[in-house]
């Protein structure tokens, strides 16, 4: 769509308002509203903002800079219940930032994920992504303030009444369907008060566009409701937390890569080599796809996410499954990243990982298909099973360890984002925490 049949479309739907969206480097997503009378000049890209107010951009002096708008990401948003009576209706456009003479900005995460998007094409590839986040509804006190007391009791795939949030899911999925978005199921989860939404896969920067309008949606009906929605790995200690399970795969040419009726459990060498790359680098990429400090209360033992570096055609204990389906429909299921991540640095460090398996032809070590978490410690030595991080501080020392994922980021990412999460990690270590009093108070 050019920009002049843009605005004639934005004239002939009534919208009043336009959201020039972008992410910055811990994922946070942002926007810049102009009314109708700036349509002209943000679909020319003239539209500056402060870098210098948004985390891990630029510094003060180097403040100015621009939003250029990808006008394939036009969507007019669904009319929400507050809104409703009110004239005239918002669009939203997800911009690129650049500096002020066009240049694309490097501290840009979406800038990150085209770029191995681009590396992908020039070694003939296109990586498609399913995403199944999930998230929690919780109850909200009388003056709004978030809780932690799960909105039902229910549990995996229940349905009303035990299922409380049925209605709200279904308006979700409604919203999200409205705006041209591909959802394949919607369902109750493990955990009360837990739901889970799954996309269809799409090419990777459209699926990470998506999950960042998604989660924005997911909250603003929820608080249609008076309820919290939130994203947070593992806010309740004692149930499962929230992943967000993506199922790549490759395609050249229109077909699939990773399918091959005559090789080992129906993969080609590129789906074995991508999946080695995965596991090679799963240590450096976790700072990227668990990036709170709370992400790690949820990669432990008993909870179905996965704490060891393996692959497995059969059981979710492992980093990576294999679903049963082949032809088109082959895929590796990668089942660490969790919904507080940066879906673009995510998806951008995962791809990077596994186009380095291919570039270095590497071989993943045998699928496991049984319990992994069941297997002793000399198990787990004679099948190469290593662990990932059990807390944020080893993932960034991962990080600074693999130049591969390292690379991917660039020098102003990585920069930026380690230095955010070194002092995130500083104040949690430094803050006295109420198990730690409950604990030791009495016995010291």
């Amino acid at each position: 769509m050019t920009a002049s049949a843009l605005l004639q479309r934005l004239e002939q739907d009534d919208v009043h308002f336009l959201r020039l969206q972008f992410t910055d480097i811990l994922g946070t997503t942002k926007n810049v509203e102009v009314p109708r009378s700036q349509f002209q000049k943000a679909l020319s890209g003239d539209i500056t903002f402060d870098g210098s107010a948004v985390e891990g951009f630029t510094r003060v002096e180097e403040s100015d800079m621009l939003l250029s708008p990808d006008l394939s990401t036009f969507l007019i948003y669904p009319q929400f219940s507050r809104e409703e009576g009110e004239r005239g209706r918002v669009a939203r456009l997800i911009c690129d930032v650049t500096l002020p003479d066009g240049t694309p900005f490097d501290g840009d995460p979406r800038q990150v994920l085209r770029r191995q998007v681009l590396r992908a094409q020039q070694m003939g590839f296109e990586m498609f992504v399913g995403t199944e986040p999930e998230f929690f509804l919780f109850e909200r006190t009388g003056d709004g303030r978030g809780t932690t007391v799960t909105h039902d009791k229910a549990g995996y795939f229940d349905l009303a009444p035990i299922d409380k949030g049925e209605r709200i899911r279904r308006e979700i999925v409604n919203k999200l369907l409205h705006m041209g978005f591909d959802i394949e199921a919607a369902h109750h989860e493990v955990a009360p008060g837990q739901h889970e939404i799954d996309f269809r896969y799409a090419p990777a920067l459209e699926a990470a566009d998506r999950i960042a309008t998604f989660k924005f949606v997911v909250k603003r009906v929820a608080l249609e409701y008076g309820l919290l929605a939130s994203f947070l790995p593992k806010p309740i200690a004692g149930i499962s937390g929230s992943g967000m399970h993506c199922h790549l795969s490759l395609f050249r040419n229109g077909v699939n890569a990773f399918a091959d009726p005559g090789g080992d459990h129906g993969l080609s060498p590129t789906a074995m080599q991508f999946i080695a790359g995965l596991l090679e680098h799963a240590g450096g990429m976790t700072a990227i796809t668990n990036p709170l400090v709370n992400s790690y209360k949820r990669l432990v033992p008993g909870f179905e996410a996965p704490v060891n570096v393996a692959w497995s055609t059969s059981n979710r204990s492992a980093l990576i499954r294999i679903p049963a389906k082949r032809g088109a429909s082959t895929r590796a299921e990668v089942r660490m990243p969790d919904p507080s991540c940066n879906p673009y640095l995510a998806l951008a460090v995962m791809l990077a990982a596994g186009l380095d398996g291919i570039e270095q032809r590497l071989e993943p070590a045998p699928a496991i298909q049984r319990n992994i978490f069941k297997m002793t410690v000399r198990e787990k030595r004679h099948h190469r099973v290593r662990e990932l991080p059990t807390d944020l501080r080893e993932a960034l020392e991962e990080l600074g360890k693999d130049d591969v994922i390292a690379g991917a980021l660039g020098d102003h990412v990585l920069t930026h984002f380690v230095a955010a999460k070194k002092s995130e990690w500083q104040d949690y270590s430094a803050t006295i925490h109420a198990w730690e009093l409950d604990r030791y108070l009495d016995l010291i």
